[in-house]
């Protein structure tokens, strides 16, 4: 009886020590798969479908706007595999109503792993959307469905040759340093006068430093790379731009100065506040492809219905397309998302208040002819809620108008929108 006991614990023993091998390689592959698949949906998120030497660059599959119609094509970057030092990019486009095809390539390589300096050099020739304001340290913003360009329809063709420096002075600290020359001419009817005379068409050298400081995140050293541990608040970006006339046949003098905040207040039952503030100042002989607008969202239309689009992240739903531009703008947008209502297992919708103010000012507005806008000195504000995750990712958006450029017409002061909110 005692043999037959210790034959019976002898083979558990022997069949659990060979199970625990195997139960280790089990979990190892599962976190390796794991990793995999978070790496992937990082990638994804970023606008990338990774494969092992090439990126494939999403952004450039199927968009839409009002000057292009539908504008598709493809493009992509090299991936870590290909090289840790080097990296090659490009892509080609074509507009279906402008029937010009777009494109642009570059490449750059890394000259400090340790604080992830690069050398970037590219080549472009594509539309820009006149007024926009873009940061250089911006992460690359990828979105599945973009909603404001739907409705954009004041471009500027723009032909762009730059070398550029990004540099991480600290965990906390981005910094970018470009130089670029371009030759810009607009799609529109424009002309900018000045007292030595009048141009349809021009050529800029400008020179850009951003900086994005992070103070309050964390981060964590991993093999030599930095990853973030916590996303902090309030986080701070500055950009200075030169543009510097006579240099490379440059038509302009003019310099801008940018700044952007953004704060997360978080409360104990869930909910949440986003408050962004942004402001910029343009001097000297800015033309109109290079003044500010506050990111209006309004379709020129006369109903509610005829206007009815996607809302976008941080744009002004009320504000009409090409009403305002600014060589001086200052704008607060202040979101407060509440805790979901768990109405159900799948269908958990939440509501967001909404208020947005937008202040600028245009000097000399008679420089900038054959186009007609309004300047912002009186204060523009409007209001809203939205109702998000009502169905896979659709919400809906309602906006009013009110204060100084209220409308005598009481449904062109309405916006009535869907949004669209998809998180990988």
């Amino acid at each position: 009886m005692h043999r037959l006991a210790f034959l019976i614990v002898f083979v558990f023993a022997l069949t659990a020590r060979a199970q625990k091998p195997k139960k280790e390689k089990d979990r190892i592959t599962l976190e390796q798969d794991s990793i995999r698949k978070s790496a992937f949906l990082n990638k994804l998120g970023n606008g990338f479908f990774p494969t092992k030497y090439i990126n494939i660059d999403l952004k450039h599959l199927v968009k839409f706007n009002q000057f292009e119609g539908f504008r598709t094509g493809v493009g992509g970057e090299t991936s870590k595999s290909f090289s840790q030092k080097y990296k090659l990019n490009a892509y080609a486009v074509y507009g279906f109503i402008d029937q010009k095809a777009k494109f642009g390539f570059g490449g750059g390589f890394r000259v400090a792993p340790k604080t992830n300096t690069w050398i970037n050099i590219s080549h472009q020739n594509d539309l820009q959307e006149t007024g926009s304001s873009i940061f250089l340290t911006d992460k690359r913003f990828f979105s599945f469905f973009e909603p404001r360009l739907l409705n954009i329809d004041l471009f500027h063709k723009h032909i762009t040759n730059k070398i550029s420096l990004s540099h991480n002075l600290s965990s906390h600290i981005l910094s970018e340093t470009e130089f670029a020359v371009s030759n810009i001419e607009p799609t529109y009817n424009y002309t900018f006068v000045l007292e030595e005379g009048s141009y349809r068409a021009f050529e800029t050298t400008t020179t850009k430093t951003a900086i994005h400081w992070n103070p309050f995140s964390t981060f964590d050293m991993k093999d030599g790379k930095v990853n973030m541990i916590k996303d902090g608040y309030p986080k701070f970006t500055f950009q200075f731009t030169k543009s510097l006339k006579g240099l490379l046949n440059s038509s302009f003098n003019f310099t801008k100065i940018d700044f952007r905040t953004q704060h997360k207040i978080e409360y104990n039952n869930c909910a949440f506040s986003l408050i962004t503030l942004t402001a910029g100042i343009a001097n000297g002989d800015t033309p109109l492809t290079h003044l500010y607008h506050a990111y209006p969202n309004n379709i020129n239309k006369k109903t509610v219905g005829g206007r009815f689009s996607v809302a976008g992240i941080n744009s002004f739903e009320t504000m009409f397309f090409n009403e305002f531009f600014s060589d001086k703008l200052m704008t607060f947008q202040f979101k407060h998302y509440l805790n979901s209502f768990r109405l159900s297992k799948r269908f958990n919708p939440q509501l967001v208040l909404i208020t947005r103010y937008a202040l600028g000012d245009e000097n000399n507005p008679s420089r900038h002819q054959d186009i007609s806008f309004s300047r912002l000195n009186k204060g523009y504000t409007e209001s809203g809620i939205e109702i998000n995750k009502l169905f896979f990712g659709f919400g809906l958006s309602f906006s009013y108008r009110y204060g100084a450029y209220h409308l005598p017409r009481f449904n062109d002061n309405l916006a009535l929108k869907f949004t669209f909110n998809v998180t990988l």
